[in-house]
């Protein structure tokens, strides 16, 4: 495994996708945040509005949304280069010249899926907690310090932990089926089309399951 092309992959799954999962996070936490303020404000509970928006933005939408955007965008690219590779005989090349095709194709990638996917997920939260007080004060007049003060309330760090912990597994899983699933194409190039939606299918598949996996030991079976 060459560290340039680490960096370069993580290039392409995490910075390159910052900018649709950053928007993601920010409309979720909004639609959310209208969703909840005027039934809260309704029974006097408005002052928990922003615990309730950042648990569920850390526990869930963020981790969960931003891997799916990920997988859309970064995960059918790798599928589709992959198997481009495979049709047209690169891969053969590969081998025949004694290079590792797990070193070459799959190494690098789940590398930096696993290391930039907490990354964007991080940031993706710290919007998510920024969108929901922008709409709060703006839809309710909730005072941002009200609104900070049930975040800080309410959050654990563990669930910091948690959520970052998911994105790497999901960073992992994404790259993995997808990079696989481009591996093992064979044909021409309809069959380049099949697996890149093959692989957009499995890796939401795979993630939603590993979400309620890790929910399950973390939330549940505690």
């Amino acid at each position: 495994m060459r560290f340039e092309s680490v960096i370069n992959q993580a290039v392409a799954i995490g910075y390159e996708s910052l900018p649709i999962s950053l928007i993601i996070a920010f409309i979720a936490a909004a639609v959310i945040a209208i969703q909840v303020a005027k039934q809260f404000l309704m029974t006097g509970a408005e002052a928990y509005i922003g615990g309730t928006i950042a648990i569920v933005m850390i526990r869930e939408i963020a981790p969960g949304f931003v891997a799916l955007a990920i997988g859309a965008r970064a995960g059918t690219a790798i599928s589709a280069e992959i198997a481009n590779m495979q049709v047209t005989s690169q891969v053969d090349a590969i081998k025949t010249l004694k290079v590792d095709p797990v070193g070459y194709y799959f190494t690098p990638r789940l590398t930096a899926a696993a290391i930039t996917v907490p990354m964007v997920v991080l940031l993706a939260e710290v919007v998510g907690v920024g969108g929901g007080l922008l709409v709060s004060n703006l839809t309710i007049g909730l005072h941002p310090n009200r609104y900070m003060y049930s975040v800080w309330a309410w959050l654990a760090t563990k669930d910091i932990y948690i959520s970052l912990l998911k994105a790497s597994v999901f960073g992992v899983l994404i790259s993995l089926v997808c990079a696989t699933q481009g591996y093992e194409t064979k044909g021409g190039a309809k069959e380049v089309g099949n697996s890149t939606t093959q692989a957009a299918i499995l890796s939401t598949i795979y993630i939603l399951f590993a979400d309620f996996i890790i929910n399950l030991i973390f939330y549940i079976a505690k």
